[in-house]
Formats: C-alpha cells, structure tokens, sequence
C-alpha cells in the first residue's frame, strides 16, 4: 500500500508530483481550482464558525461518552423536511443507490452520502483529541487529503470535528490521511520566522501489513488480490505483533484497522508511544522485524540462538498456523519450482539429495507430507555422518522456515519516523468500495472470525438505509434544544438514531467508540499518568 510521506518533503501518492503537497493542480477541474490555495480557503471555512463560537463549547465528559449518544454536535442524518439549513450547511443527500447499481465506490455524490451520513466524526475527534474539550492534539493535528483528480492536499488542520466534516464535504477527497501533532497550527508554518519551530511532537506508533509483501509465498492470490485463505496470513501477524506490544512493551491501546483492500493498520495511540520520537520507533521497529530481503530469494530469516523469548513466543503462536492455514491450506511447495526453494532452505546436502530423489518420484506429494518428511529422512540417516551438530541445525533451519513462511511481513518504513501519515479508519477504498473499519482484538475467535470479503461496503450501506424501516429518523431531531419538543420525545419513548446504527457498520463503530472510551479513561487516570512519567525512558 502506497502511503503518503516518510520524509520532510514527501512524495504524493498515487505518483501526484511533489508540487501538489501544497496546493492542487492547475489542471482546471473545479474542484482542483477551488482548493488550489488550500490554506486560504480551509482557514476563511474555520474563522466564519469560529466567529459562530464553534469549537468553544464545554462538554462534560459524561455527557461525552453517554450510553445513548445523539451525536447533536456533528449530525449525520436528517429528512429533507425537517429543517432547512443554513447557507453555511450542506443539505443531508438521500442514498444514491436508487439511481443504479452501477456507481463506482469513488462517485462523488456516494461519497457526500458516506461521509454525511454514516462517517463516525465524533468519534473520530474523541480518539485523536484525547480530551472531552478540543485540544491541540486535535488542532494542531495534520490532515491530508487525496482529491478526486488525484490532487494531494497536506497540511489540512481544524479545531473541531465538524469543520473536518465540512471540508470533507466540500472537497469530497477519494481519502484523507491523518499525520502528527505539530508545535503549532499546520496551517501557519509559512508564517513562522523560524522554520525549525515547526516540527512534530506526537502521533500514534503505526504499523503496516500488506498482502503483497506475501506474493511469493501465498499460492491461492497475488498482487491486489484477497481471499480468505490468504488473509490468515493477517491473522498470524497481527496476533505476533499485538503480544509483542503489549507484553514486551506494556502498551494497552492498539487499534487495528483493515486497510479496505489487502492489508491492516496498527495504530498504537498510548501517550508513551505517541511521544516516541524517531530513534525510539526505530528502535521498535527494528525488534519487530525478523523477515528481512528482497523478493528475488534467498533465505530471509537467520536467527540467532537461543531464541530471543519474543521469537519463541512467537513460534507457539505461529506454530498451528504453519501446519493448517501455510501447509494444508497454501500448500506451499507443491511444484517441483516451489520445492526447491524448501531444500535451499535446508542446511545439509546430503538430505536435500535424499529429499529431492523423493520428491522427484512423487510429483504430486503435498507440502504436509514433504514436512514431514525432512524429519523421517533424516532419522533414517540422511544426515552428514561427520557433522556432530546436524540434528541441532536442522532443528534451527525448520523454525527459520516457519518464521520466514508466517511471521508479520511489516512495512517497516511506516513505523521509524513521526511525520509518516496513514490513512484514516472508516475511510471508504475507492477501488474495492469497503470500508476501513476496525478489527476487534479482544476476542481471539472473532479475530479470526474476520473476513475482509465481508467488510461494508459503501453500495450496500447505503442499500441498507434505504431498506430501513424501524424508523428513527436521522442523527439530531429538529426539535433539539426546544423543551417542548424534548418533552414530546421523551413522552413517546423515542430514540434518536444515528444512521450508521441502522446499518452493518454498526458493531464497528460501538467497538471503535468502546476503544476510544478506555483511551479516554487511561488519559485522566492519575496512576496511568504517574507510571508514564516513571516509565518514560524506554530505554532499549
């Protein structure tokens, strides 16, 4: 997966030129044009709601993380009849999806739908604000945006939630990214004298896993391709990764997020890691990196013994996955091609020629039996007579090999610096049309329960709203804030629904808002706060 920056002057993805990080290109599509000085036109959007006090409401933090959460600050859905908004809102759209099937994920007026409808903006703002009232770690956070024509946009930021939501709307990109915390507003670094004292404090420890990177070992998909035989590979990794974050390095919040076509996203949001600086990342990502090489062969895990406890946890965890999701279910060395790579793999030459003669006279043997069969080869003397430690180095090659065959595949240039941006969750895959939710961790069965084939789409929620008919109606009532109307409600027993609780992309939202609620607790508990400061070093 392409992302977006790994240095202070960043290339673009999808190959937009590094002139676009500022402003859009002058290629004469509107939308292109009405952002082409994007601080300008964001900045002139924050100072009309400023002036509107928006952004300075006191919200108290019960009020914040209630049971029954009307989400009134950013709302997400009301019939057209009910109110007519002001000149400054945008008219919530009714579902496109009556007008055909046909609409790619990436339509626009699809998108304006989504993100008005059924984007979670206020929990968005909770998880990166850390506080019930807005903060510079929302303020000060970087937002870039990818446009329609593929225009980049960096350096976005916004006081509040909803005037995030509002320039989404406006500028309705193919995807936003998220970045850093900055020692001040994104939006003024021009205006510094010192551009030194522009530079990034803080954002979560990320890590990526792509699909791709598992192309010469998985046999049933390549490339952007995906089933769920071979999603277990995102199985095994993120199983390895969340315990060796959480063991070894005690951090409790870590999201993960599906990346909406073949791969996931780790978002490590616990204050110690956010204000890791670039050496402690590396250093991180340097523990977690076993599978090291190129695709062009050659052995890609060399290990030194004993085993380092990481590993041999690792090995428990990883070891049923090799025999039933790599060996009966990838079966990897099936061709003779394929079983060569495994005796190149194999320290002793004497049993690779027995292994070979083997195989060679049964062509069609399966990688469970060719396993197998390392072992009863070598009990029966295939081993070199005059090496004394044969035994042991195939016992160390044999874990190699199934490091090397199902331990995490990182991305690991996404983790070692601050100032990387990563595509934000519940973003919609303009390819694939799915959603990037999040993947609950809690529950080993409902992990590997997962399947990404069967994430939402943007086509079938916004089908499931139109076939909705328990009523509810949208995110905020007209009558909010009239006592008379209240009463009404109240009298009736009616709950006011978001519309994203009328879909399938409910238990994501309630598990994404249930994650944001214990990192809220854990930043104002004063014992966290006090072990922070005591553990701050990281020493590694």
């Amino acid at each position: 997966m392409p992302h977006s920056v790994t240095s202070d002057a960043p290339t673009p993805p999808n190959g937009t030129d590094s002139t676009m990080t500022d402003a859009t290109a002058q290629n004469g599509d509107s939308q292109a044009a009405s952002a082409r000085n994007p601080d300008d036109v964001a900045m002139a959007g924050a100072d009309t709601d400023a002036s509107n006090g928006e952004g300075s409401k006191e919200v108290k933090l019960e009020e914040l993380f209630a049971d029954v959460d009307s989400d009134d600050e950013f709302p997400s859905s009301r019939p057209a009849e009910q109110k007519t908004p002001s000149s400054s809102s945008l008219e919530t759209p009714s579902s496109p999806e009556n007008n055909g099937p046909s609409l790619s994920a990436s339509d626009p007026e699809l998108m304006r739908t989504f993100y008005q409808r059924l984007f979670p903006w206020r929990q968005l703002f909770q998880w990166l604000n850390h506080s019930p009232t807005p903060t510079n770690d929302f303020g000060h956070r970087e937002f870039a945006f990818t446009l329609q024509n593929d225009a980049y946009l960096r350096y976005q930021s916004f006081p509040t939630a909803d005037l995030l939501r509002k320039d989404v709307l406006r500028l309705l990109p193919s995807r936003f990214e998220i970045g850093p915390v900055y020692s001040t507003n994104p939006r003024d670094r021009k205006t510094l004298r010192n551009s030194a004292a522009f530079k990034p404090l803080s954002k979560e420890l990320c890590f990526d896993i792509d699909l791709t990177d598992y192309d010469e070992i998985r046999t049933c998909c390549d490339k952007a391709n995906i089933c769920d035989s071979c999603w277990r590979f995102m199985v095994m990794a993120i199983k390895v990764l969340d315990a060796a974050l959480r063991e070894d390095f005690g951090f409790r919040h870590i999201l993960w997020v599906y990346s909406g076509r073949r791969g996931a996203h780790a978002w490590v949001c616990d204050k110690k890691a956010r204000t890791m600086d670039d050496q402690k990342r590396r250093a991180i990502a340097g523990y977690l990196e076993v599978v090291k090489g190129s695709s062009q062969g050659g052995k890609k895990v060399n290990l030194r013994r004993p085993l380092h406890p990481h590993l041999s946890r690792s090995l428990d965890i990883l070891a049923p996955h090799f025999q039933t999701d790599v060996l009966a279910e990838q079966d990897p060395w099936a061709s003779e091609e394929r079983s060569d790579k495994l005796l190149a793999l194999l320290p002793d030459k004497n049993l690779n020629a027995s292994l070979g003669a083997k195989w060679a006279s049964s062509p069609e043997r399966a990688s469970t039996a060719k396993w197998a069969d390392i072992d009863v080869v070598a009990k029966a003397g295939g081993l070199a007579k005059d090496q004394a430690d044969a035994p042991r180095r195939l016992l160390e090659a044999k874990q190699d090999i199934v490091l090397e065959y199902t331990y995490p595949r990182l991305d690991i240039e996404v983790s070692k610096k601050l100032n990387h941006l990563l595509k934000s969750p519940f973003v919609v895959h303009p390819g694939t049309g799915r959603v990037c939710v999040p993947i609950d961790t809690r529950d080993p069965d409902a992990l590997d329960a997962f399947s990404p084939l069967g994430v939402p789409t943007v086509q079938g929620l916004l089908a499931e709203i139109d076939r909705w008919s328990g009523g509810g109606g949208g995110g905020d009532d007209e009558n909010d804030g009239d006592e008379a109307g209240a009463e009404v409600k109240q009298e009736a027993g009616a709950k006011s629904m978001q519309d994203w609780e009328k879909t399938s992309l409910k238990p994501y939202v309630e598990y994404f808002r249930s994650f944001v609620v214990g990192l809220m607790k854990d930043e104002r508990d004063p014992r966290v706060k006090r072990e922070r400061e005591e553990d701050g070093s990281m020493e590694f």
